[in-house]
């Protein structure tokens, strides 16, 4: 049975046990985001966020599978909008109360801008932004989650962004030894629980339940506790802007791009687990209206969450259904567990955000950037500490048109070189769209050739790329990642590619890796030198010097 906008009932068991799963795993994060965005007692607006994002974004976004809540960046920013309000010079005397509702008008205002996004169809702007700057920007966050939480588990009551913490840090270094403790718990609990138990119990939910109560039993009241949470559902509450209008909208713009990208590539993400594709825009409209109505709600923003969407889809989560279902059981936990949450120490929650922040840094790329490019490890680097230390979007839109300056630089460069090798200009696409319709052309094989891919029949799948591939190509490529189930050997003929970006090389790498781990041979042919050693230090094997070479050993493979 079909119902409206994908939804169907062909696998409500998947969606039920994916979203139920995927509930578990949200639960103590809703309440750590939304205890580290507003202070002492704002977990319970973490997870209204996560009740009211999630059902909303999974109704009306355009990514089947994917669970949407509170994030670690947005977590980030929505602290950033506290205290930017806390200390602008309108008026130094805001009090909490008073600061909840201009944070509000702040989500909803965003929630607005992205909803915006989606009708301008800018979604597929926002995926074309280089590997190297989301690595710097998403490792940036991880960092300001990593300092922001320093003091919480040490008992260091910290406020503000990442230097007034530092310098709280450092001015009053007085660690509550009954924290500590208990972040020392936590932290082991959520690093070193084996995986067979967290398959069947998420580290930070089973932190919850065993810290918790040994808390209380060793420390009592000498640990600082998330306290008294109101039950029942949220209030509606409309926006106030008063003579804050330029901030809160500086602020909304803010949290609709972050969580923009953070959505998208969360799409991204779901659409190579599923092999299903995303609708960008929609996906942007669904997010804003979670976020509108967050804001009426007092509810922190969300976006779609990468780890809660890939534990909904191992669990057996195809459709809207499971996003939704994460929701209501949510809502059914908000309704009846005040008492028990109350309990929690803020010490627990800063253990388990400092594993997501140290989960959130791209330790990969971090640690072998400067091995493979200068220039992109600068970028990289140059992303991360502003992200960190100066402005998140700020960050993103110098990044983007530093690398976009290196790659047509590239471009041109390799555009001069064919010049000079055979006096002509290569025949290298222009712009995105040629780009994106000459890069799998596949013209007529040479005749000893075209006789080598016959003999391999249906088996093989020759994927043919054409001129310098910059991040542009890498969606592309990522896209037909799910044809090569379909065969037994995967050839990449990169022979008409003189160059390769840094994105693209990592959709190349993550295609050869994806055919492998379903068991299929991969040969990568005709690199030149530049190519050839970039792919060998991303560890590509299966490289061949020409086509011709590739096709004989498919065929050797095949034993045709």
């Amino acid at each position: 049975m079909t119902l409206i906008n994908g939804f169907h009932l062909r696998n409500v068991r998947g969606d039920l046990l994916g979203g139920l799963t995927a509930a578990v795993v949200a639960l103590p994060l809703a309440l750590a985001f939304g205890n580290a965005a507003l202070g002492q007692g704002g977990a319970i607006y973490g997870l209204y966020g996560a009740v009211v994002v999630g059902f909303l974004a999974a109704l009306f976004g355009g990514t089947p599978a994917q669970v949407s809540g509170p994030t670690g960046p947005m977590s980030v920013t929505v602290a950033a909008v506290v205290a930017s309000l806390a200390a602008t010079g309108i008026s130094s005397d805001l009090t909490a109360g008073q600061i909840l509702p201009l944070v509000m008008a702040a989500v909803f205002t965003g929630g607005l801008f992205q909803i915006l996004f989606g009708i301008l169809k800018l979604g597929r702007y926002i995926t074309l932004v280089p590997y190297s700057v989301v690595s710097g920007f998403m490792s940036g966050i991880g960092v300001i989650i990593l300092i922001l939480q320093i003091g919480p588990l040490l008992g260091i009551n910290t406020r503000g962004g990442v230097i007034e913490t530092i310098s709280i840090l450092t001015n009053n270094f007085q660690p509550n030894g009954a924290a500590l403790g208990v972040g020392v718990m936590t932290l082991a609990v959520v690093f070193l629980t084996p995986r067979r138990i967290t398959k069947l119990l998420p580290s930070p939910l089973l932190a919850l339940i065993l810290v918790t109560p040994l808390s209380l039993l060793l420390f009592g009241d000498e640990v600082t506790r998330i306290g008294t949470i109101p039950e029942g559902l949220p209030s509606l509450s409309f926006p106030v802007w008063g003579d804050y209008l330029p901030l809160i909208i500086r602020s909304g713009l803010v949290l609709a791009a972050l969580g923009a990208i953070d959505s998208l590539l969360t799409s991204l993400v779901a659409d190579n687990i599923s092999q299903t594709r995303h609708d960008s825009d929609r996906e942007l409209i669904g997010q804003g209206i979670g976020n509108a109505f967050a804001g009426l709600l007092t509810g922190l923003p969300g976006a779609g969450a990468t780890m809660r969407t890939v534990i909904n889809i191992k669990s057996g989560g195809k459709t809207p259904i499971s996003g939704m279902v994460h929701s209501i059981v949510l809502l059914i936990v908000l309704l009846g567990a005040g008492p028990l949450a109350a309990q929690i120490p803020t010490a627990l929650l800063a253990g388990i955000l400092i594993k997501v922040g140290l989960d959130i840094i791209d330790w990969g790329f971090l640690l072998r950037a400067h091995r493979l490019s200068i220039k992109t490890a600068a970028v990289m680097y140059g992303v991360l500490l502003m992200t960190v230390f100066w402005d998140l979007i700020s960050a993103v839109l110098v990044g983007v048109f530093v690398a976009n300056l290196l790659t047509i630089d590239s471009l041109t460069q390799a555009q001069l070189e064919g010049m000079d090798a055979d006096n002509r200009l290569i025949e290298s696409p222009t712009s995105e769209e040629k780009n994106k319709e000459n890069l799998f052309e596949n013209a007529a094989l040479p005749k000893e050739e075209q006789s080598l891919y016959e003999k391999c029949g249906g088996d093989l799948m020759l994927f043919r790329l054409r001129g310098p591939l910059s991040f542009g190509a890498a969606k592309g490529i990522s896209d037909r990642m799910s044809l090569v189930q379909n065969y037994r050997v995967l050839l990449l003929d990169i022979t008409d590619v003189p160059r390769l970006g840094i994105t693209a090389t990592l959709a190349i790498e993550q295609m050869v890796q994806e055919a492998r781990s379903h068991g299929r041979s991969v040969y990568v042919a005709g690199a030149t030198e530049r190519v050839k050693e970039r792919l060998s230090r991303f560890g590509v094997e299966g490289l061949m010097n020409s086509r011709k070479e590739a096709l004989e050993a498919a065929v050797a493979y095949l034993n045709v």
